[in-house]
């Protein structure tokens, strides 16, 4: 156990469902041909004018009360001011000092069923910036494509005060859902729509004062989130136990070699020069607007997890991890509409589907498995068509290819034997090859009786139907 625990904080950028970009009415469509969709106001031409997105807006409001933030009745945003290439304004329009929404909290379920709050210090409105899409072959040139320049984002910072990268693992996902269930971000981070850094330090345990922090920057998925965090906390305490002081800098994580490399080092304060945007006004928003929006919120993960203790009947915790990917509830609801047997279903999809999809690394948007598909193996299994062991086999083949169950199986002629004569006869042979155990069993060894279950199972590659096997085994051996 190490001596050492880490402080850990991650700052979550989104990018909002909106139409339009955040201050100009250029689409925010992705995949489009470089710099189609772009404008003199997102490209930072001299004389134009920003003009703000109400969507955006509302969209932000929706996230802090999901959240549990305080709304600020009047917000204001600020030019954030640095020189990159893909910025054509040479500085960002943020919000600094004000942001729309701060102090507020999210709730996560840890593995063993632990509730841990994380609170939230802030969410506030921003600008994109373009991309730099990099040729280093025979031109070893970059490009700018500022279509991403000024779509809408939000900024979530959390409080410091994730303990490990598992945790950190955890609220992220649950970030996301939230985010997906509002329909305010689709939660792509392969696409960049949701991004995460993560600011890390560590002390020894039981120490209250913080540690020099590391920044780990654009990490694009669950995996390099808990990687990343992970790998930095080791670098940090080798520096440490070596007597050498840890750097303060920004990092970037090489996923190829499972390290963290340093990017820039990294001042205690950023100089952005803040100030107040002076083309815009401050941003006023009335209680009515708010409650509004609060009155027009979705059903959420936790309202959505008591529905379904009450009306399908499955234990809390069932409930609690099905809700948490919105496409997952909806997929679980769907499959019951086809196969009424909710807590067998729930068990498929938390055991088997959730296993296969954690170690790809996906989610349940991409499983080739359909609900109906998923009812009808459950349904198969319930009627006695195919055994409980005969059912994996069938998902795993269900998972890979996204066929019917009921093709898989006739295919590979894993039919069920429920014939009582067929079973009988391979009973009998069992038992003639076993004579030495049905003496021990009938002399008061009754533990060898899954013994002779295994051998008929083996007998019939595992297709025999469990039930009869017992009764025709329990009437043989008396």
């Amino acid at each position: 156990m190490s001596k050492y625990e880490p402080v850990i904080g991650l700052e979550i950028h989104a990018q909002l469902l909106t139409k339009t970009k955040m201050f100009c009415r250029c689409s925010t469509s992705f995949g489009d041909k470089p710099n189609s969709n772009i404008c003199p106001r997102c490209t930072g031409q001299p004389g134009t004018l920003p003009v703000t997105n109400g969507r955006a807006i509302e969209f932000a409001i929706r996230a802090g009360l999901a959240m549990n933030c305080e709304i600020r009745n009047t917000s204001v945003f600020a030019r954030k001011n640095y020189f990159y290439p893909d910025l054509p304004k040479g500085y960002q329009i943020s919000q600094y000092d004000k942001p729309l929404c701060e102090n507020g909290f999210v709730e996560l379920i840890l593995e063993k069923g632990e509730k841990r709050k994380i609170s939230i210090i802030r969410i506030h409105l921003e600008e994109d910036s373009g991309k730099l899409l990099h040729d280093f072959g025979d031109k070893n040139v970059s490009h700018v494509d500022y279509n991403r320049s000024g779509i809408p984002l939000i900024e979530i910072v959390s409080g410091p005060d994730i303990r490990s990268p598992e945790e950190a693992g955890i609220y992220l996902k649950t970030l996301r859902s939230i985010l997906m269930y509002l329909e305010i971000c689709d939660g792509d981070m392969e696409k960049g729509s949701f991004r995460c850094d993560a600011n890390i330090s560590i002390r020894p345990v039981g120490v209250e004062k913080f540690g020099t922090r590391t920044e780990l920057k654009n990490l694009n998925s669950f995996k390099a989130v808990e990687a990343a965090i992970s790998y930095e906390m080791q670098r940090q305490e080798k520096i440490l136990e070596s007597g050498k002081k840890v750097i303060q800098e920004t990092l970037l994580w090489d996923k190829q070699n499972g390290v963290t490399e340093s990017m820039r080092s990294k001042e205690e304060a950023h100089d952005y020069r803040y100030f107040p945007e002076p083309d815009l006004p401050p941003l006023v928003v009335d209680a009515v607007w708010i409650e509004k929006i609060k009155g027009n919120l979705p059903e959420l993960a936790n309202v959505k997890a008591a529905r379904f203790v009450k009306e399908y009947g499955i234990p809390e915790y069932d409930s609690i991890v099905l809700t948490q990917d919105k496409n997952l509830a909806a997929y679980f609801e769907g499959t019951i509409k086809h196969f009424n047997s909710p807590k067998k279903i729930s068990n498929w999809i938390m055991t088997e589907l959730l296993r296969e999809l954690k170690n790809d690394d996906t989610d349940i948007s991409k499983c080739r498995i359909s609900p109906e598909n998923l009812s009808k193996l459950v349904e198969m299994i319930e009627k006695g068509d195919i055994s409980g062991k005969i059912g994996k086999a069938v998902f795993e083949e269900m998972y890979k290819t996204g066929e019917a169950p009921s093709v898989i199986v006739k295919n590979k002629g894993l039919v069920q034997i429920s014939d009582s004569g067929s079973l009988e006869k391979i009973v009998d042979k069992v038992i003639a090859a076993n004579s030495k155990e049905v003496e021990k069993y009938k002399s008061g060894k009754v533990g060898l009786f899954g013994h002779f279950v295994g051998q008929v199972m083996k007998e019939t590659k595992g297709q025999a139907n469990p039930a009869m096997v017992n009764d025709l085994l329990r009437k043989k051996l008396g």
